[in-house]
């Protein structure tokens, strides 16, 4: 009875847990679904052969975006451009695809972005009580997930960029948590919000970051859970409780826009960046007036940026600290001081022909201070990492999607290759991350074609999808359901 009594506690407590968080096991709640991973813990069968007719329980047509949906208590969530003023959130029954409820904001003065990106760019988080948006020029909203309306409103500062990327970064739920890092080129910082009044709990002035666009993650340890956050140059580990940083590893390059994953209390990781004077001439100094001359001055950035103005505040920290001899002109050494923080150059360079460094890498989460020589267990050099694609890790394998439609596929435990690189039938640009459900993984690309890969230590290639139209945003998978955020609509696929 004793034993009986025991597991029915456990149970219940269990379950209070997930009510008291607002979390499912079966929810895809924030970016990339369950602490970021890709991997849905469901069981229920997903389809091999779909399109945009075939396999389809509801599509709706919407405003151009590339943000993810996200499902919890059967309710999906995704943003589009409403008009090219307006950005809207909209609220869905996930079973039916009945539209629940819009919102709607002005965008107001924000920089125009990339061709390839959209002002409709960033992923909400929901719960079974409230859905959390984020928009670089709104801040911060929690609306009911029920009726749409306003629950709290925090405003943030306007984020800052010269590259045209633009702001990509999402909330994520931990606990009674929301959390969100924008390292961005001005004021990069993580924020932790109390997810029921919006107040922030504690925030890091992430100062010695550039521009990244990596979510946080959680990693449980021996020692408690950590909050894992990869940026410029540096894996730091925080306190949920305080925002601590408890740790950090000097083992990551100039910049990191894939999200790394969490294992057992292992990070793994895969990256692709260049040095910051290789990134800064090739696509500055070579702009303005293609004299090519190696050096950076504060006219070429204006003249790359275009009629916005470029804060003052921007030169500041960043020409004004690298201009060692006051000449108005940034050149060797000197792009790595002005762009980098004086303790974490990460890796950079200032010889301009240096190529993009690609690596993958697993971090033992659970230290305290400088834990790179203690805590990585391996990195090793590849030629085929993604910069945007974030990996992959289940069954003791980390598979790695690459633009052209390459994988390949290593063991976690020592990083060593299992296959590839491999074509998986569909070349092109890749910007969704791949996910798994049901013993396969769902690989969509820009072009609009979805490769269906078994899960397993060889390369299985079992379709390829034309849902019709680009997917950019990692789709969703719930319930029995995957759900794809095209560029102009919502498609949900099952069986």
């Amino acid at each position: 009875m004793f034993r009986v009594r025991t597991a029915a506690s456990l149970l219940l407590l269990a379950m209070s847990t997930l009510l008291s968080t607002g979390a499912s096991e079966e929810d895809w709640p924030h970016f990339r679904g369950p602490n970021s991973a890709g991997v849905s813990a469901e069981s229920k069968p997903l389809p091999v052969e779909f399109s945009a007719e075939k396999n389809v329980r509801w599509s709706k047509k919407l405003g151009d975006g590339i943000g993810c949906p996200v499902v919890a208590a059967g309710r999906v969530f995704t943003s589009a451009m409403v008009d090219e003023e307006t950005i809207g959130l909209y609220g869905f029954d996930a079973a039916t695809g009945k539209q629940l409820w819009m919102r709607k904001w002005p965008i107001g003065d924000i920089a125009p972005v990339h061709k390839t990106n959209s002002h409709a760019a960033t992923t909400p988080a929901a719960d079974s009580e409230r859905v959390y948006f984020y928009f670089a020029t709104l801040g911060m909203v929690a609306l009911d997930a029920k009726t749409g309306a306003d629950v709290w409103h925090e405003s943030l500062p306007v984020p800052y960029f010269v590259f045209k990327w633009g702001a990509g970064m999402s909330p994520v739920l931990y606990k009674d948590l929301l959390l969100f890092v924008q390292d961005d080129d001005l004021a990069p910082a993580f924020y932790a919000f109390d997810k029921r009044t919006g107040k922030v709990r504690w925030k890091d002035d992430r100062y010695d970051m550039a521009v990244n666009y990596s979510h946080p993650v959680i990693c449980k340890t021996d020692r408690g859970d950590e909050i894992v956050v990869a940026g410029t140059g540096l894996l730091v580990g925080y306190d949920p409780a305080s925002g601590k940083r408890l740790w950090s590893a000097k083992t990551l390059l100039r910049n990191i826009k894939t999200t790394p994953v969490v294992k057992d209390g292992v990070i793994y990781i895969s990256l692709q960046s260049g040095g910051i004077a290789n990134q800064w001439l090739a696509s500055v100094d070579r702009a303005d007036t293609g004299n090519s001359d190696g050096k950076l001055t504060k006219e070429e950035v204006q003249a790359f940026v275009g009629e916005r103005q470029v804060p003052e505040a921007f030169f500041r920290k960043t020409f004004d600290k690298g201009d060692a001899n006051g000449d108005g002109v940034l050149e060797g050494a000197e792009l790595d001081a002005a762009f980098l923080h004086p303790g974490n150059f990460a890796g950079a360079s200032f010889d301009a022909s240096e190529a993009a460094a690609q690596f993958i890498l697993a971090v033992r989460g659970g230290g305290r201070g400088d834990v790179t020589a203690t805590h990585v267990l391996w990195k090793h050099e590849t030629k085929h990492t993604d910069h945007i694609v974030s990996p992959l890790v289940s069954d003791g394998r980390m598979l790695l999607i690459k633009g052209g439609g390459i994988a390949t596929c290593f063991d976690t435990k020592a990083g060593e290759s299992l296959y590839g690189p491999v074509r998986i039938q569909n070349a092109g640009d890749y910007f969704a991350s791949p996910v798994l459900a049901d013993g396969k993984i769902y690989v969509a690309g820009e072009n609009g074609n979805v490769v269906v890969l078994r899960n397993s230590a060889e390369l299985d290639i079992l379709s390829v999808n034309d849902v019709g139209s680009p997917v950019l945003g990692t789709p969703a998978v719930a319930d029995g359901t995957i759900y794809f955020r095209t560029r102009d609509g919502l498609l949900a696929v099952g069986l």
